[in-house]
C-alpha cells in the first residue's frame, strides 16, 4: 500500500536567450520574518491573490501587467531549455526536474466565495481575500500535483466502491477503475469545499492552443489557514488520463530525489529556487530566483525569495533546490510585499 493509501486509510479512519532571474537585492537578507508574523507588516502587504477578473486565458492582463511589464523574468513552459538556467546551475537534472515539475503544475478556476472566509488573516489586520465577496467572476490560482493512486473495486484504503467523478455519481454503471490525487494549492485559493465544488482543475496547459483538459470532481482534504494550505483530492475514471497522471507523478518522484540529493550539501550557499505557475490564469511559466530568509514557526518553515510572481502564481509550489520533501513538505506561493519580496506559507522542510 503507497503512503498516500496508507495516510487517507488513516485519516479517514479518525475522521529562445536567456531570460533574466529575477533579481536578488541583497538588502531582503536584513528582512525579519518576524516582522510578518507580529503584523508589522499590515497596510504594506500585498497578497498575491488569485486573479479575480481572469478568464480562460485573460491575455489582456497579461499583456498589461503592471507588476512585471513584459514578463521577461517569466518563461514560457514549452520554450524551456538548459540555457534559461542560472550560469553555474545549467544541469540537466535540474532542468528535467523543472520540466517534470511543471507537469504537475495545474491551474484552478474558481467560481464561488465561501460565506465562512475570515474577515481577516489569523492575528492581523490584513484584509483576507475575497471575504464577503459576492463576485461569482472566475478568479484563478495555481497548484501541484502530489501523489496519484489508483483504485479498483472498493479497494480498502478508499472510502468509495467506484468511482465518485460527476459523471459516474450521476450513472446507473460507475467505473470500478479510478484514480485519485492531491493537489497542493494556497487555502486563499481554494477555503473549503463549498469553493471546491466550484473549482476545475486544467492539466498540461502548457501553451496556448493546447487541449483542455480538465477535472471537475475537487475536495477539500485538508485547509489551514494560518499556514496558507490547502490539499485537494481530485478524481478522474479517463483511463488515458489517469495513466497519464500516474506516470508523471512517479517520474516526478525520481527527478526530486536525485536532484535534492545532488544540491543537498550546496543549498545554503546557492539558495536557488523555482516556481511554475500560471500567472493571470495563462499558460504555465517557470521563473527562477533565490531564497532570502528562513523562520522556523514550531516545526514549520516560511521562506521568503526573490522569484518572480504574479496573480494567479497563488497557490504554486515554490520549489527550494537541495531541500527534502515529502507529505505536507511543500511550500506554497503566499504573498508578496510591496518591496517585491515574496513569501511562501509553512511546512515541514528539511
Amino acid at each position: 500500500m503507497s503512503s498516500r493509501k496508507r495516510k487517507i486509510q488513516h485519516k479517514r479512519k479518525h475522521d529562445n536567450d536567456n531570460i533574466d532571474v529575477c533579481n536578488d537585492n541583497e538588502s531582503y537578507r536584513q528582512t525579519d520574518l518576524c516582522d510578518l508574523k507580529k503584523g508589522k507588516y499590515e497596510g504594506s502587504h500585498v497578497g498575491e491573490n488569485p486573479d479575480p477578473e481572469c478568464g480562460e486565458a485573460n491575455l489582456s492582463n497579461f499583456d498589461c501587467c503592471k507588476k512585471h511589464p513584459g514578463h521577461r523574468q517569466f518563461i514560457p513552459f514549452h520554450k524551456l531549455t538548459l540555457k534559461h538556467l542560472p550560469d553555474g546551475y545549467q544541469d540537466h537534472d535540474l532542468y528535467e526536474f523543472i520540466k517534470s515539475a511543471g507537469d504537475q503544475t495545474v491551474r484552478l478556476g474558481v467560481t464561488e466565495s465561501s460565506r465562512y472566509r475570515p474577515e481577516f488573516w489569523p492575528k492581523t489586520n490584513r484584509p483576507y481575500p475575497f471575504y464577503n465577496s459576492e463576485k461569482s467572476n472566475l478568479r484563478t490560482g495555481s497548484g501541484q500535483i502530489w501523489g496519484v493512486d489508483k483504485f479498483q473495486n472498493g479497494d480498502i484504503s478508499s472510502y468509495h466502491q467506484n468511482c465518485w467523478c460527476i459523471q459516474c455519481q450521476n450513472s446507473d454503471s460507475p467505473s470500478h477503475v479510478w484514480w485519485e490525487f492531491n493537489v497542493y494549492t494556497a487555502t486563499h485559493v481554494v477555503f473549503d469545499d463549498i469553493e471546491a465544488s466550484h473549482t476545475s482543475l486544467r492539466l498540461f496547459f502548457d501553451k496556448n492552443n493546447c487541449p483542455v483538459v480538465t477535472v471537475d470532481k475537487v475536495i477539500v482534504d485538508l485547509a489551514d489557514i494560518k499556514g496558507d494550505l490547502c490539499v485537494l483530492t481530485c478524481v478522474t475514471c479517463d483511463n488515458n488520463l489517469g495513466n497519464k497522471v500516474e506516470k508523471k507523478w512517479k517520474n516526478y518522484e525520481i527527478k526530486l530525489m536525485k536532484v535534492n540529493k545532488k544540491f543537498k550539501m550546496s543549498k545554503d550557499k546557492h539558495r536557488l529556487n523555482f516556481i511554475v505557475s500560471h500567472p493571470h490564469g495563462c499558460c504555465k511559466h517557470v521563473s527562477v530566483g533565490h531564497w532570502i530568509n528562513r523562520q522556523k514557526i514550531g516545526y514549520k518553515t516560511r521562506f521568503t525569495y526573490t522569484t518572480c510572481t504574479c496573480p494567479g502564481s497563488s497557490g504554486a509550489v515554490v520549489h527550494f533546490v537541495g531541500f527534502d520533501k515529502w507529505w505536507m513538505s511543500d511550500l506554497v506561493h503566499c504573498g508578496t510585499f510591496k518591496n517585491k519580496l515574496n513569501y511562501s506559507g509553512t511546512g515541514y522542510v528539511t
